[in-house]
């Protein structure tokens, strides 16, 4: 991912209205995000680009991701 997309997806990520949201994926992206393979990263974006409610009920496990594209990314995200 070349370093201007990094950025805009970084500021994405810190611009949540739930700060729980913005502490979470910001904090994987700092940690985990280099980890993922390219298609993982691009399925990171599409979850940064979701409604925050749905992707943090998601991710505090309030609801299961059924989805499975996104669940091994929520799953990698809920265990940083």
């Amino acid at each position: 991912m070349e370093r201007a997309d990094y950025e805009r997806l970084r500021w994405r990520c810190i611009r949540r209205a739930l700060l729980e949201l913005d502490i979470t994926l910001t904090r994987f992206l700092d940690d985990g995000f280099d980890k993922l393979t390219d298609e993982q990263q691009q399925v990171f974006v599409e979850l940064a680009d979701m409604e925050d409610h749905e992707l943090w009920y998601w991710l505090s496990g309030k609801t299961e991701c059924d989805d499975p594209r996104f669940a091994p990314i929520v799953a990698a995200i809920r265990k940083s």
